[in-house]
């Protein structure tokens, strides 16, 4: 079967990987166009369009998908199927009726829960001990299409979205292999979503990501786990912004570390188990963190060069 590629982190590059090395033919590429990264912030290729161009293949980067020029480019690469991981834009009709198997998505997260472009950060976020990954054939709706294949994996009591996105990365790899598979065999019918289950995973956006210590620990621990390591679970010191890594509930008697007493939300202190921070109910350890303008550290060696005073809060 031909097939074109859409993609553009590195978090497609598994399934471009997976599709290089089955069956099908892939004759082409969609990626987003180059764009400014990195501090220097140059004009940088996407990791997708990285790896086509060392394939030898051709990539199409439109500025819209439905640019008539692009349209016709797609169109002369005649394919079967265009399967899609994370490309980040929109495809209008006109783009969705080019290949004659349609478009398949392979998205991480069991749908219809979870529709939207961080489904993997809200899941660690909501607490969820079960996730991942969907394949369906795209339609104008967001990630409303019929189903084709899906797959399960526990999510771990101490992972970040980063950590289960890259599972569910390789995971989903396969997935959708065997997806496209069974479309060129026709052992694939395709299944509508169910009604109910519905629920929507918008961008985390960066004040979504500011710690509220007035949560509960498990909470907190489950909102730097879901922004790690985008967008960045972030807090203030002194005024300043500090990035912080994972942190780690520990109980009351653990916090008391010979200094009787309860922490307050955001209340900071440096123990010999580590620097404990405040919450609604038990504190938590933190773990690395960053100042604004400096590499992440661990929280201790931090600590020793800031010295937190008695009743000193993040916020």
């Amino acid at each position: 079967m031909r097939i074109v590629f859409a993609g553009t982190p590195a978090t497609a590059l598994p399934a471009l990987e997976a599709l290089l090395a089955s069956r099908h033919e892939v004759v082409g590429v969609v990626s987003r166009p180059d764009a400014p990264a990195g501090r220097g912030r140059r004009e940088a290729q996407s990791p997708v369009t990285v790896r086509a161009l060392a394939a030898g293949l051709p990539v199409l980067q439109p500025q819209r998908a439905g640019d008539p020029e692009f349209l016709a480019g797609l169109a002369e690469l005649e394919p079967d199927c265009c399967p899609v991981v994370a490309y980040g834009a929109l495809l209008p009709p006109s783009a969705l009726a080019v290949p004659r198997l349609g478009w398949v998505n392979l998205h991480f997260s069991l749908l219809p829960a979870w529709r939207g472009a961080a489904p993997v950060q809200r899941a660690v976020m909501a607490g969820d001990d079960v996730t991942g990954a969907t394949t369906f054939v795209l339609e104008q709706g967001l990630d409303t299409g019929p189903v084709l294949g899906s797959l399960t994996t526990a999510v771990g009591a101490r992972e970040t979205s980063g950590q289960l996105l890259e599972r569910l990365a390789v995971d989903g790899a396969q997935l959708l292999v065997a997806t496209l598979d069974g479309l060129e065999d026709g052992a694939l019918v395709p299944v509508p979503q169910p009604a109910d289950g519905v629920s929507l995973a918008p961008k985390i956006t960066v004040e979504e990501a500011r710690v509220r210590w007035s949560t509960p620990a498990l909470a907190v621990d489950r909102q730097v786990r879901g922004c790690t390591p985008a967008p960045g679970a972030w807090t203030t010191w002194r005024d300043e912004r500090l990035k912080l890594g994972p942190v780690e509930p520990v109980v009351a008697e653990e916090a008391a570390g010979g200094d009787a007493g309860p922490l307050a939300p955001g209340e900071l202190r440096a123990t010999r188990s580590g620097v404990l921070v405040g919450t609604a109910t038990a504190p938590v350890r933190l773990g690395e963190v960053q100042p604004a303008g400096r590499r992440a550290m661990p929280a201790d060696a931090w600590a020793r060069g800031v010295r937190p005073e008695a009743g000193e809060v993040l916020a």
